[in-house]
């Protein structure tokens, strides 16, 4: 059956009879790709000034969501079904705390950086990177605050590969 929308750009993780399968990207040249993604977690002020204090009882809360942002960029492929598994070269975090301002509620924002030279990027790892740093400060805090909120989590950037680079227009 011809393709309805010939002009519309398609699903890659679907073959021509709607199965989902792992695309092929065996004759794809190994090139450098880089990803960053972004999130925050909003938060009560007190939870903001304990996680600032680096007195929380269970430890450094953002040196372990460090670590886990990391451990979750190199185990992306096994939790997202699709993904191929990489050789990341580079795994970077940054947290930057945000007191409330404008509208905007206590939060700690979170970055991430992926690189790798392969034949497919890293979006995906970047964005499982932030998500599990947010959701570990969640872990760590949430006996003080159950009511924080993981928001705003998107890629900001990517380059490299065949579709070239993307950069979020609403930084």
């Amino acid at each position: 059956m011809a393709d309805p929308h010939p002009d519309t750009p398609q699903l890659t993780h679907f073959d021509a009879q709607g199965q989902a399968h792992m695309v092929d990207v065996g004759a794809k040249a190994g090139t450098h790709r880089v990803a960053v993604a972004a999130g925050r977690i909003e938060m009560q002020p007190d939870t903001l000034a304990l996680i600032a204090s680096g007195t929380a009882k269970k430890g450094d809360v953002l040196g372990v969501a460090r670590i886990a942002g990391i451990m979750a960029a190199k185990k992306t492929s096994e939790l997202i079904p699709l993904c191929h598994p990489l050789a990341l070269s580079r795994v970077a975090l940054e947290f930057e705390l945000q007191p409330a301002s404008a509208g905007r509620a206590d939060a700690v924002a979170c970055s991430a950086t992926v690189e790798t030279t392969g034949p497919t990027g890293v979006e995906m790892e970047a964005l499982t990177a932030v998500q599990l740093a947010l959701l570990t400060i969640y872990d760590m805090c949430k006996a003080v605050d159950r009511g924080m909120t993981i928001t705003g989590v998107r890629l900001l950037e990517k380059r490299g590969g065949k579709s070239g680079t993307y950069v979020a227009t609403d930084t």
